[in-house]
């Protein structure tokens, strides 16, 4: 298979946007997806890591650091500087474990679930805008190709290449 026609290799190829290949348009949508929703919660007032982090213990409340940094896919020092941070402003706590005192779980404090909440109620409107892209006639191939992409993405993760 060339590689051209999946999107790899030479994108001056591919002609204009609206020519290129489904899975590297997608690519293109995805890699924008992050910096976009790096810019909706910054221009709330809150850093994308602390805000992530927050709403993972919003979920889950009590995690281990090691467990939101798998969640987050970061590393556990990542998650221990932003959580220092978050800390120190009073959105979690740490505490040990009842049952092993060297674990230590962090919580989500009632200020950290109001960041969470006014938060997510702000970006609402931004999100609505942004993925409301899909006409309803569309919306079943859409659908279907998503689907199928997130198992084949499953299986590879899982080492199933087929």
């Amino acid at each position: 298979m060339d590689p051209n026609e999946l999107g790899f290799g030479d994108l001056s190829a591919l002609g204009p946007l609206e020519e290129w290949p489904i899975g590297r348009l997608f690519a293109a949508a995805a890699r924008k997806s992050g910096p976009v929703f790096m810019r909706m919660v910054e221009s709330h007032g809150v850093s994308p890591a602390g805000f992530l982090l927050l709403r993972v213990l919003s979920g889950c409340d009590g995690a281990r650091a090691g467990d939101v940094a798998r969640n987050l896919m970061i590393t556990p020092a990542s998650v221990t500087s932003v959580a220092d941070t978050l800390e120190r402003d009073g959105l979690l706590e740490r505490r040990r474990d009842g049952e092993d005192r060297r674990v230590v779980r962090l919580h989500i404090t009632e200020s950290g679930l109001a960041v969470v909440k006014v938060t997510n109620e702000a970006m609402a409107p931004d999100f609505w805008h942004l993925y409301n892209v899909v006409d309803p006639e569309d919306e079943p191939a859409v659908r279907r190709f998503l689907l199928r992409l997130i198992d084949r993405f499953d299986d590879f993760l899982e080492g199933e290449r087929g």
